[in-house]
């Protein structure tokens, strides 16, 4: 572990000291970044700054002596070269807005959040463009990628999508390392959409499993699954190697299969039986599929397209049906090709 700071790396601010922000900056703290980590509880901040532990949401994880956490977003911001928020999808608009006049000029802005905002179904980087200046680089972070994995030092690959090339390779950069791989790419449509759907998804895996459906099931709906994430993508203007990538099919079989995912345990338990409630509160964390459920089907909406899993996932969610009558919805579902209208055929 590495608990030197090389001055001469770009210094780093971290926004969001959940398990997957505590994660990142510990990760960049061990490249021998210069890292603030940023969070609004302040025993958290106290004890990863203090003890070098994130308590709640990393337990027993030992983080880089190197790595500072603050609760003062200003000072998190002071110098900084560089910009990673790492907060849910509800409360990203408004920490953007917070940092926009503290931001110093020359760094960008950088986001591993995943989602849509809430109400509007906007993309993370439609909002970022609206509420930071015009010419500031934006770049998403998405992937396969389980926060405690990362934390302890496991192989993972993620990819980093942006208008800029420069300013994806400066991000990728900065997440490289030893037991890190970070790849590029240049469409943060489909990369977004990736990060989003997936979580989705995984609901609808975790239900067949808690079902006791079987494992020709759990395929079949990662499968089918993936074709409606392309569908979607390519109505929206993404492109189709994203979402065969990182970004797509290897984050979408991370999230379906490993029960270290939220959203995959909030649907083993409502393949189960639970309550959406009891569910969420015994994961204890924010489950993003609740919402963008809605916003995806929000989006297929408008671009009329059928999208026959996440649908029921969303009326399932919505209380509207059982996930028997899910079930029942989709095997129901009359016979058809497997690509009746080409590769993105429903």
């Amino acid at each position: 572990m590495n608990d030197r700071v090389d001055d001469a790396a770009p210094a780093v601010a971290v926004l969001g000291a959940g398990s997957w922000g505590t994660a990142l900056a510990a990760l960049i703290a061990r490249h021998g970044h210069p890292v603030v980590l940023w969070g609004r509880d302040a025993a958290t901040i106290a004890a990863i700054d203090e003890r070098h532990e994130n308590p709640r949401y990393l337990p027993g994880i030992a983080l880089p002596g190197t790595l500072r956490a603050t609760t003062d977003l200003a000072a998190a911001l002071a110098g900084c070269d560089l910009v990673l928020v790492v907060v849910p999808s509800h409360a990203f608009a408004e920490t953007l807005r917070q940092l926009a006049p503290l931001r110093p000029a020359h760094a960008g802005v950088a986001w591993a959040t995943k989602g849509f905002e809430p109400g509007s179904g906007r993309f993370l980087h439609e909002v970022a463009g609206e509420l930071l200046p015009e010419g500031v680089p934006l770049a998403v972070v998405t992937g396969p990628s389980f926060a405690k994995e990362v934390a302890q030092g496991l192989p993972t690959a993620l990819t980093v999508h942006s208008d800029d090339p420069g300013f994806a390779q400066q991000v990728a950069d900065v997440l490289h390392g030893p037991s890190f791989r970070a790849y590029t790419g240049d469409d943060m449509l489909g990369a977004e959409l990736g990060g989003a759907m997936k979580n989705v998804l995984a609901v609808a895996t975790g239900v067949a499993d808690g079902m006791d459906l079987g494992l020709n099931a759990r395929a079949g709906l990662i499968t089918r699954g993936l074709n409606e994430m392309l569908r979607l993508n390519l109505a929206i203007g993404g492109k189709a190697e994203t979402l065969m990538g990182l970004a797509g099919l290897g984050d979408l079989v991370l999230t379906c299969t490993g029960d270290l995912s939220r959203n995959r345990r909030l649907g083993l338990a409502l393949g189960r039986g639970q309550s959406i409630d009891a569910a969420v509160r015994e994961i204890g964390q924010v489950v993003e599929s609740i919402q963008t459920a809605e916003e995806v089907m929000r989006q297929a909406d408008r671009h009329g397209i059928e999208l026959p899993i996440s649908s029921n996932v969303r009326d399932v969610l919505k209380g509207e049906i059982t996930p028997g009558e899910g079930l029942k919805r989709l095997m129901g579902r009359e016979q058809k090709p497997e690509y009746p209208h080409g590769l993105f055929g429903d």
